[in-house]
């Protein structure tokens, strides 16, 4: 919890000097009260009181004081907001090492049902993209909000040979910066972009990360990715075995230099977490959230009650 005008938690000083001077008019009467020897006298010249339950009444409406003082601060939470708009194009690796199986029941198959998922999680305002890359990057979806046309783009991805990152990057920026042209043409607001990158395998062919890199710092585009699979995944091509394992330096580096976060995903689970803390990273917000009022309600509530108890026990306010 947080406040928004701290400065009036000074007023606090105000109540701890009430419940002082409280504490010391009570000490007082109790040093009056000894000064009388005969005690009967004493009993017919005070009152009887309520005893402790009268410091309970008083208890009460102090700590309501110090519940309203605190609201003149405006104590505030952070929470979760979704984002009203953004563009997220979700870049994948289908080259044929994604065929691996060192993750069940395979690399390529995990991803998919991992992607849907990514999907699902984003808010529904955000607009999503899909991009696919092997040895070359294809668009295969243009960001929308049309979340059946990203699954079903998904479900139908090709293995290929090769893997282009370079290119995967370049064609994502191409992507994000069309359609933010698309939106303003029709006079809207350009929202935040960000690509989301995930690959198994080292670049083969195309331009070179650091190419992409430039470009990606220079469309200001964050690139976040993941390296999806293990060091012991190999691919079998017509019964000869090759070693498949994940380039992960030039991936951190990409996230690194552009902005962006890195994740690392060696099975089907680790991958979906990924998956939803990006979703949950991109798609919302931290919003601080005023929550004074509940402060008001309960200053209020306290000071009810002591003044009904003190009625109640010493048919007197207070």
């Amino acid at each position: 919890m947080t406040f928004q005008s701290p400065w009036w938690l000074v007023a606090l000083l105000a109540v701890v000097a009430l419940v002082a001077l409280y504490v010391v008019l009570q000490l007082r009467r109790a040093k009056y009260a000894a000064r009388f020897t005969n005690v009967a006298l004493l009993g017919s010249l005070v009152p009887r009181r309520a005893g402790w339950r009268r410091h309970v009444a008083f208890g009460l409406v102090a700590a309501g004081l110090a519940v309203l003082v605190t609201s003149l601060a405006v104590p505030s939470t952070e929470v979760r907001v979704p984002r009203e708009r953004a563009t997220v194009v979700m870049t994948v690796d289908v080259s044929l090492s994604m065929r691996a199986t060192d993750i069940e029941p395979d690399r390529f198959q995990a991803m998919q049902v991992a992607a849907k998922q990514f999907v699902d999680v984003l808010p529904a305002r955000i607009n999503l993209g899909l991009v696919s890359f092997a040895g070359t990057a294809t668009t295969l979806v243009t960001p929308t909000t049309d979340r059946d046309q990203v699954r079903t783009a998904i479900d139908n991805l090709q293995l290929a040979e090769a893997t282009a990152i370079g290119e995967a990057v370049f064609t994502s920026l191409t992507t994000v910066t069309n359609f933010q042209s698309t939106l303003q043409t029709g006079g809207e607001e350009v929202p935040p972009a960000r690509v989301v990158l995930l690959s198994d395998g080292y670049n083969t062919v195309g331009r070179e990360t650091t190419q992409a890199v430039e470009a990606a710092v220079a469309a200001q585009v964050p690139v976040s990715t993941i390296a999806f699979g293990t060091d012991y995944g190999v691919l079998d091509l017509n019964g000869e075995r090759f070693p498949v394992p994940v380039d992960r330096s030039t991936l951190e580096d990409i996230a690194d230099e552009t902005g962006g976060s890195y994740s690392e995903a060696a099975s089907a689970a680790e991958l979906e977490q990924v998956y939803e803390d990006l979703g949950s990273q991109i798609g919302y917000t931290t919003e601080a959230q005023d929550i004074s009022p509940w402060f008001v309600r309960g200053g209020l509530l306290f000071a009810f009650l002591g003044i009904v108890a003190s009625l109640l026990w010493t048919n007197r306010l207070l």
